[in-house]
């Protein structure tokens, strides 16, 4: 069975307007995930700080670093 002419432009606005809104929420996805990452490395930043200052703490009490393996 063939489409009318109606029905094939109800299709192919559909596929036109899915391609478009398939296109838009790739492009979100990848926006958030640059955001993610851009959070995780700022974290992992903050994490190597802490880890050090933790480290150098524990030095100078001369306890144990619970951390130490982590931070290596």
């Amino acid at each position: 069975m063939s489409l009318t002419d109606k029905q094939k432009k109800f299709y192919q606005d559909a596929l036109n307007q899915t391609r478009d809104e398939i296109k838009e929420i790739d492009a979100q996805i990848e926006k958030e995930l640059a955001e993610v990452k851009e959070r995780l490395a700022t974290l992992q930043e903050a994490k190597k700080a802490a880890l050090q200052m933790h480290g150098a703490a524990c030095m100078r009490l001369g306890v144990k670093n619970e951390f130490a393996e982590e931070g290596e």
